[in-house]
């Protein structure tokens, strides 16, 4: 971060900012936060929340003229845009990653445990605070991401991953096809008998075979 400068307008040409360009509503934002920075100093407290105004106030300022107006890396003012109020303090306030300022010890995991079951959805920030709060001690993201680990914590899902979903219905089964009647075995064909089928008024009988007729005197012609 670059030192506070000495005048508005060397400010804004540190920045690549031409003042006959910012509109009237920007000239007043800028200055106001001018004032600001030449009373608070250039610490990362101060730097911090001043760029997160800048970020979220609708000024119409491109990051990158934040960013070199606090002297701010360009992808990191770019990530602090989807940030909100509290995550920004939560940032601010845990701003030494790596450096614990205490120790997690196993006794901490039971209410740890119950924490992050009964708040699914918090943050790594918010249970920091809750350690905080609970035990007075205060540690980095790096030495809760080994504690969580260290005790199977870091598995526990949230509440759209605990509810299983429900179970797809089963398909329907397709139709079973009607069982057609097995082919008979070969084997001798049994006559039907001459009977025509039965009618309304009985079986009927069937004609008599044909015969030959002779006379008496005559040997009877061979059929």
């Amino acid at each position: 971060m670059v030192a506070a400068t000495a005048t508005f307008s060397q400010w804004l040409d540190q920045a690549q900012l031409p003042e006959q360009r910012l509109t009237p509503q920007q000239h007043a934002l800028l200055q106001a936060a001018f004032h600001f920075r030449q009373r608070q100093g250039s610490d990362y407290y101060s730097t911090r929340l001043l760029s997160h105004f800048l970020l979220h106030c609708g000024s119409g300022l491109k990051v990158a003229h934040i960013a070199r107006l606090l002297g701010l890396c360009r992808t990191t003012t770019s990530r602090q845009q989807g940030l909100s109020s509290k995550q920004t303090v939560q940032q601010a306030h845990h701003r030494m990653d790596g450096r614990p300022y205490g120790k997690l010890l196993p006794r901490y995991a039971g209410p740890i445990a119950e924490f992050v079951l009964t708040h699914p959805q918090a943050s790594r920030y918010d249970v920091l605070g809750f350690i905080d709060r609970t035990f007075g001690v205060r540690v980095s993201r790096v030495a809760l991401y080994h504690f969580l680990k260290k005790f199977g914590l870091d598995q526990v899902p949230g509440t759209a991953q605990a509810q299983a979903p429900a179970a797809a219905p089963a398909e329907a089964a397709p139709p079973t096809p009607p069982r057609l009647p097995a082919a008979p075995l070969p084997g001798p064909e049994i006559p039907v008998p001459l009977v025509e089928p039965v009618r309304a008024g009985g079986l009927v009988p069937l004609p008599a075979p044909p015969f030959c007729a002779h006379a008496p005197s005559t040997p009877a012609p061979s059929c």
